[in-house]
């Protein structure tokens, strides 16, 4: 068998052989640094793992928000890899230096970030949204026709559960760049309905039975702010009220509140004998209209006569 290595090395043009030869001398040489330099890395190793086991409790005692406490050990551990990595580099090959290796890093920071554009504007908006707070797990929130209550905030995403039950997944730069609306940034929010009586109607009587009705619902916050009655319009059939109140923010607030004070106010003006209207036409008509009865017309074609015409 080394004979036939021999044998084979030998055919081996003379260039080619000195240039094994040297990577050869050369690994032999650096092999003691290397064996130091995976040494170190494996100390590296240890050392994060403590960190990430010490830091997340220490933090935890401060009252730091979970989300921010995953965003403290991600950039503590990044950091510690990256020195890390720096100081295994100068151990194993002795002839690149820290400047050097940092400026061989930079300039593929650059290449790296252009590739990654997105990712890397998601992820510093992740840490801005966790540091800043606009909002917070548990919040109804709507942005860019997203609406829903949001149930995780990572770095990279905000996974947002819509009212109808379906899940949405959307990178931290939306939330970042456009507008938030945050439903739930208040305990109460106010809400409005259109309620319309006749003509007939007396307009100040109708107001203090809605504004009554309204108040008697137990969803209403009238303990924060009282119920608002204001005569609106003059609609095609009534006078239209614009009804408002403050209840809960939750999505489901809104809709329980709006049942019950539709309810309550129908009820109310029902027994107080004023009238909701449906819609009232009046229709004109350039000519007289021919009104015609079924006993009219039958007389009218035994004589030979011509039906009535009312003007």
């Amino acid at each position: 068998m080394n004979q036939i290595l021999s044998d084979l090395w030998a055919t081996l043009p003379a260039p080619l052989r000195d240039q094994l030869e040297g990577y050869a001398s050369g690994f032999w040489a650096v092999l003691p640094q290397l064996v130091f330099a995976l040494l170190f890395i494996g100390v590296l190793w240890l050392v994060i793992r403590v960190v990430r086991w010490l830091v997340p409790r220490t933090l935890r005692r401060a009252g730091l928000r979970r989300a921010l406490r995953d965003v403290v050990i991600m950039l503590l551990t990044v950091g510690l890899w990256l020195f890390g990595t720096l100081i295994a580099i100068t151990i194993a090959f002795p002839t690149i230096t820290p400047g050097r290796a940092l400026t061989a890093l930079g300039v593929g920071g650059v290449a790296i970030g252009f590739a990654f554009k997105d990712v890397f504007e998601n992820f510093l908006a992740g840490v801005l949204l966790l540091i800043r707070e606009p909002f917070s797990v548990d919040d109804y929130i709507d942005c860019e026709g997203i609406d829903g209550q949001v149930e995780t905030i990572t770095i990279r995403d905000t996974h947002v559960r819509q009212t109808d039950g379906q899940l949405v997944v959307a990178p931290n730069a939306m939330f970042f760049k456009n507008p938030v609306t945050i439903r739930t940034a208040r305990d109460v929010r106010r809400t409005t309905v259109i309620c319309g009586v006749a003509y007939g109607e007396n307009v100040d009587r109708a107001r203090e039975v809605i504004a009554k009705a309204v108040r008697g619902v137990d969803a209403v916050r009238d303990d924060v702010r009282d119920v608002e009655i204001f005569a609106q319009e003059f609609g095609d059939s009534a006078i239209n009220f614009e009804v408002t109140w403050w209840t809960g923010s939750r999505p489901i607030d809104i809709r329980t509140s709006r049942d019950k004070v539709v309810a309550a106010v129908k009820a109310a003006l029902d027994a107080e004998g004023i009238e909701i209207p449906f819609p009232y036409r009046t229709m004109t008509f350039a000519e007289p209209l021919r009104i015609t009865t079924d006993a009219a017309t039958s007389d009218a074609d035994e004589a030979g006569d011509t039906p009535a015409v009312a003007s």
